[in-house]
């Protein structure tokens, strides 16, 4: 009996350490510690595939779940004080000093959008609220952190509206100085999908004409920045990689767009250009845009475009024209876009899909004339800033955060 226990105790373990590993390369410091946080990952990522399949709840609606065991309730303590209130209609959660220095100055502030895909995620998540905390107590800064809606119950564009009515509202005079905010030092940002969210605001605002008001940085944290190649070399490296393989990237955008599936075999394909988005497709052309190092052994195949787009992705007024629509794709403005935007600050991880996206906005920015720091991470991997809180703390965590607030200090 004893060595029958022994026997299916050795296949237990076994069967768990075959589940729980996973090729990461050896550079990636603490890598155990991330093989198992990914085990959670994709334990709720085959709950979710198999409930939907069943028709019980979908995709989403169960990875959810990342969202909900992070979410706390924020408060004010000795040193930020934490309201919530409504721009505009749009939730927000403000972080404001409780104490300064001199109360006569004005403070910076910093607007920041979560990530998730825009599906996933939410200002409230313990990472976010202790990132907004650090930024108010080590800038003497306002923070605003943005309750936008989610896809899927929320398509595009009403995420990118939410935010940019929120960034229109709180850039007003009056508004600024009701919370005593420097006009002129306010940056916006966010990491992942708020990456994305922050440079489409960054560009939409320098259309207003007349705009008394004008933000003096964006800070893109892993930003995912193009819809259109999703089999860029970064897509192709790492699209087996832990938190953000390239399937789940498909699928975040697919859901972003429509609830039809037929977008996402089409993105998972790379056939989900029509005519009228191929046009596009110069400005995302990895062999042009992206330094050499990062070719390696990867030829440029600009991707197949589709007459229709393949299902509801070729309908002339559905998805197929979303993602053409640079507030959804910021990589896809032409030069002369690019030229007016505020000074910029770029993280991009070498072990991430999105790595790509990241590097040819640089080359992009800095074509344009615009003033960019980028910060590359060459053991870095998507998601890192959000692993600064108990039991998933990483060390390379805390650089991210130390150097991210380290850029604002110096730049706002």
């Amino acid at each position: 009996m004893r060595l029958g226990s022994i026997v299916v105790f050795v296949a237990l373990c076994s069967l768990t350490a075959y589940y729980i590993y996973e090729p990461i390369p050896e550079e990636i410091e603490e890598r155990w510690k991330l093989m198992l946080t990914n085990s959670f990952f994709r334990s709720l990522s085959h709950l979710a595939d198999f409930s939907e399949r069943l028709g019980l709840k979908d995709y989403m609606g169960v990875m959810y779940l990342i969202t909900l065991l992070e979410n706390i309730v924020p408060v004010s303590d000795e040193h930020v004080k934490v309201t919530i209130e409504k721009f505009d209609g749009v939730e927000v959660v403000l972080y404001q000093p409780k104490h300064s220095g001199n109360s006569v100055n004005l403070r910076r502030a910093v607007i920041y959008l979560h990530g998730g895909g825009w599906c996933l995620g939410s200002s409230r998540m313990s990472p976010y609220d202790l990132l907004a905390r650090k930024i108010v107590t080590e800038l003497d800064a306002v923070v605003l952190s943005v309750e936008y809606r989610l896809a899927p119950a929320h398509h595009f564009p009403v995420p990118y509206e939410d935010v940019y009515r929120v960034v229109k509202h709180f850039l007003q005079k009056g508004v600024l100085a009701q919370f005593s905010v420097d006009p002129e030092r306010i940056a916006v940002s966010g990491d992942s999908a708020g990456g994305n969210l922050a440079a489409a605001v960054s560009q939409q605002l320098q259309k207003e004409p007349g705009r008394e008001v004008h933000l003096k940085a964006q800070a893109l944290i892993y930003p995912v920045l193009q819809a259109l190649d999703l089999n860029t070399p970064s897509y192709q490296q790492n699209q087996h990689m832990p938190i953000l393989p390239r399937t789940l990237m498909v699928r975040f955008w697919s859901e972003y767009f429509t609830s039809d599936k037929a977008l996402f075999r089409a993105m998972m394909a790379n056939a989900h250009n029509n005519p009228e988005s191929s046009g596009l497709l110069k400005f995302v052309n990895w062999s042009a845009f992206l330094p050499e190092t990062y070719h390696r052994k990867y030829n440029y195949s600009a991707p197949a475009v589709v007459q229709g787009g393949g299902g509801e992705a070729g309908a002339g007024d559905g998805p197929s024209q979303a993602f053409a629509d640079p507030r959804a794709s910021p990589l896809l403005v032409p030069d002369s876009a690019l030229r007016s935007l505020p000074k910029a600050y770029v993280l991009t991880c070498e072990y991430d899909v999105l790595r790509d996206d990241g590097l040819m906005y640089v080359t992009r920015l800095r074509a344009a004339g615009v003033e960019v720091f980028h910060e590359h991470y060459d053991t870095g991997y998507h998601g890192v800033l959000m692993f600064t809180v108990w039991p998933t703390d990483f060390l390379i965590g805390r650089r991210v955060t130390y150097n991210y607030i380290k850029w604002l200090k110096e730049n706002l």
